[in-house]
C-alpha cells in the first residue's frame, strides 16, 4: 500500500470516486443506511447535494441531469421505500437512453437474507429495468465499481446503473486506492460503410433522414446539420428528440410520435432510402412498427447506432452501422455533398415535406365553441418570445400534443421529455435544468394530473433558488385515458374526472409566485410577470376539458 493513501470509511471513498469522474451535482432524499455519504458530502465542496422531497422527483432530477449535459446524473435514496420510490427514474432512464447510476442504501451485510428492515434485493428489483445492478461487498471494490458504473452509463446505449451500499461497507475504514477516472471508447464507422452509405444517397430519388438517441453534443449536431444542407436533405425527428435539429431550418419536416402529421407518416412510408442515425425506431416513433416494415424493411434501411446490440433488434437494416454520434457526424463531414449535388431528384420531395410541417405546425385559427384558453395560441406566444436557448420540459398526457406540435425548438439540449410516457416528469426535471444552467429560461408544461404527481417540489425550487415556470394546464381530468376511453366506450366516462387543489394558493403557500388565466389573450402579460417575479412562477390554465386534442373536440363532457 503506498504511503500516500490514508486510511477513509466507506462513505469517503465513494464520494471521493465521484469527485475524480467530475460530479458536481447529486439529487438526494437522505437516509440513515448511507449517512456515511452524507458526511462526506457535507466537505464536497465540488459537489452540489440538491435534497428533494420525493425519491420519484429526485431521480428524474438526475435523469434530466443525464439529458442536459451527457454526463451520468447521480441520486442517492435509502433503502426499500426510497428504492421503489426511484424506480421511476430508473424506467425513465433506460427508456430513454440517458446514463444514470442510483445508489441505494441496504441494510449491513450480515442481515441481508434474514428479512432485514427495509431490505430489499436489488439484483431482482432492478435486473429488468437497468444496465447493471449490483452490490459492493467490500470497501476495497467501492472504487473498483464506481469506475465501472461509469463506464456502463456512458457506453454504448447509455442507461442507468444501480448500486447497492451494505451500510457497514460505507462505515467500515481502511486503505483503499483510488481509480483513476473513466474513459469511455466510441464505435466508429468503417470507411467502406461510408462508401456504401455515399452510394445508395447517390441512387436514392426520396430520401429522409430521422435523428435521434442520445450521446449527441454541440459539435456532433453541427457537423451533422452542414451534411444534411450541403445535400439538402429531409430531416425528421423521432419522438421527443426535436431539438436535434433546428426546427425553423428549411430541411425540418416535423416529429415521428404522438400528434405525427399524417403527411409525415405518409412520407416515411414513401421513402426509398432511410438515414436513421441514433435512434432505436422504438413503438412511438414507428407508429406502433407500422411505418417501417419488419423485420425487414419496405424502405432501403441504413441504421446507425452506438450500441451493435440495437442494429439488427427489430429491423434487418440494409447498411447497419455501429458508431456514436460524434463519430459518425465527423465521418459524414468527411463524406461531404451527394454526387448528384447539381441536380438532386428530392430537391422538390425536400422542399414539399417542409411546406407540410409549417402547414401542420401553424396554429389554426381559435375555433368558437373553445371554452378557456386556447392552449395553441399559448405555445405559439412561447415560441415567439422565447429566447433559443430555453429549456422547454413535459411530463405525460394529451397536452404536450400542443407542445410538440406547435413549437419550434431551435438548440439541443432545450427539450426534457420523457420517451416514456412517464407522468409527472416535467416538473421535477425543469427544477433540475435551472439549478444547472440558471442563466437560461425554464418552461414546464404540465396537465392538471401529471403536476400534482410532485407538487411537492416547489418545496425544492423555492429553496434551492430556481426561479423556472410552470405551466399547470388545468381541464379537470385525465385527458389521455379520457380520449381513449371515448374510443372504446363511448358515453361511459370512469376514473377519469379530477377534482383539483386551489393551484394558485398551493404554490403561495410554497412561497411561489402564481396566476390564474382563464382567457388566452391574458397569459402573455400573465407570463412576462412570472419571468420578472424572481422566484419560481406557476401559472394555472383553464382549459376547455371538450378540446382534447388540437383537432378533436369531445361531445359531451
Amino acid at each position: 500500500m503506498s504511503d500516500t493513501v490514508q486510511s477513509r470509511n466507506g462513505g469517503q471513498i465513494l464520494v471521493d470516486a465521484l469527485v475524480r469522474n467530475a460530479v458536481d451535482t447529486v439529487y438526494c432524499v437522505p437516509g440513515e443506511s448511507y449517512l456515511a455519504v452524507l458526511d462526506a458530502l457535507h466537505d464536497a465542496h465540488g459537489i452540489r447535494t440538491i435534497v428533494t422531497r420525493h425519491e420519484g422527483a429526485a431521480s428524474n432530477m438526475a435523469d434530466a441531469y443525464g439529458k442536459l449535459t451527457g454526463r451520468p446524473g447521480i441520486c442517492f435514496v435509502t433503502r426499500g421505500p426510497g428504492a421503489t420510490h426511484a424506480a421511476n427514474g430508473v424506467h425513465t432512464a433506460r427508456e430513454d437512453s440517458t446514463p444514470m447510476i442510483l445508489f441505494i442504501g441496504q441494510v449491513e451485510r450480515g442481515f441481508i437474507g434474514r428479512g432485514a428492515f427495509q431490505e430489499v434485493d436489488y439484483r431482482q428489483m432492478f435486473g429488468g429495468l437497468a444496465k447493471w445492478v449490483t452490490e459492493i461487498d467490500s470497501l476495497e471494490r467501492i472504487p473498483e465499481i464506481v469506475a465501472k458504473a461509469f463506464s456502463i452509463a456512458l457506453s454504448g446505449r447509455p442507461g442507468p446503473v444501480v448500486i447497492s451500499l451494505p451500510e457497514d461497507v460505507l462505515f467500515n475504514a481502511g486503505e483503499v486506492a483510488d481509480a483513476a477516472p473513466v474513459r469511455i471508447a466510441q464505435a466508429a464507422p468503417t470507411v467502406a460503410a461510408m462508401a456504401e452509405l455515399k452510394s445508395l444517397l447517390d441512387a436514392a430519388k426520396k430520401p429522409l433522414v430521422v435523428l435521434g438517441g442520445t450521446g449527441w453534443d454541440r459539435s456532433a449536431t453541427d457537423a451533422f446539420k452542414r451534411f444534411v444542407i450541403a445535400n439538402d436533405l429531409p430531416v425528421a425527428a423521432s419522438f421527443r428528440r426535436q431539438d436535434l435539429f433546428d426546427n425553423r431550418d428549411s430541411h425540418y419536416v416535423g416529429q415521428l410520435g404522438l400528434g405525427i402529421s399524417p403527411a409525415l407518416a405518409d412520407r416515411v412510408r414513401e421513402a426509398d432510402l432511410l438515414l436513421v442515425v441514433g435512434s432505436r425506431l422504438a413503438e412511438t416513433t414507428s407508429s406502433g412498427y407500422s411505418l417501417i416494415g419488419h423485420p425487414v424493411p419496405r424502405q432501403t434501411l441504413v441504421h446507425v447506432h452506438p450500441d451493435a446490440q440495437e442494429l439488427g433488434r427489430v429491423y434487418q437494416a440494409h447498411l447497419p452501422i455501429n458508431a456514436g454520434m460524434r463519430a459518425f457526424a465527423a465521418a459524414l463531414e468527411e463524406l461531404g455533398a451527394s454526387a448528384t449535388n447539381a441536380a438532386r431528384p428530392w430537391q422538390a420531395w425536400t422542399a414539399a415535406a417542409r411546406a407540410d410541417y409549417v402547414k401542420h405546425s401553424t396554429p389554426p385559427a381559435s375555433n368558437p365553441e373553445l371554452a378557456g384558453v386556447d392552449m395553441a395560441s399559448v405555445v405559439s406566444h412561447l415560441d415567439k418570445v422565447l429566447p433559443d436557448d430555453a429549456v422547454i420540459s413535459n411530463g405525460a398526457g394529451n397536452y404536450t400534443v400542443w407542445v410538440h406540435r406547435f413549437y419550434r425548438y431551435r438548440t439541443p439540449g432545450t427539450e426534457l421529455a420523457p420517451t416514456n410516457g412517464a407522468m409527472g416528469y416535467g416538473f421535477p426535471a425543469a427544477i433540475a435544468a435551472k439549478l444547472q444552467n440558471p442563466q437560461r429560461t425554464v418552461v414546464c408544461f404540465a396537465g392538471d394530473g401529471c403536476f400534482m404527481m410532485y407538487p411537492q417540489e416547489l418545496a425544492t425550487a423555492v429553496q434551492f433558488g430556481a426561479p423556472l415556470i410552470v405551466i399547470v394546464v388545468n381541464n379537470g381530468m385525465l385527458g389521455t385515458i379520457r380520449m381513449h376511453q371515448e374510443r372504446e366506450y363511448p358515453g361511459r366516462v370512469s376514473a377519469t374526472r379530477l377534482a383539483n387543489p386551489d393551484f394558485i394558493a398551493l404554490a403561495k403557500s410554497f412561497g411561489a409566485h402564481a396566476e390564474r388565466v382563464e382567457r388566452t389573450e391574458d397569459f402573455p402579460a400573465a407570463f412576462e410577470r412570472a419571468q420578472q417575479a424572481g422566484v419560481a412562477a406557476l401559472i394555472e390554465l383553464r382549459t376547455d376539458p371538450l378540446q382534447i386534442t388540437p383537432i378533436a373536440r369531445l361531445t359531451q363532457d
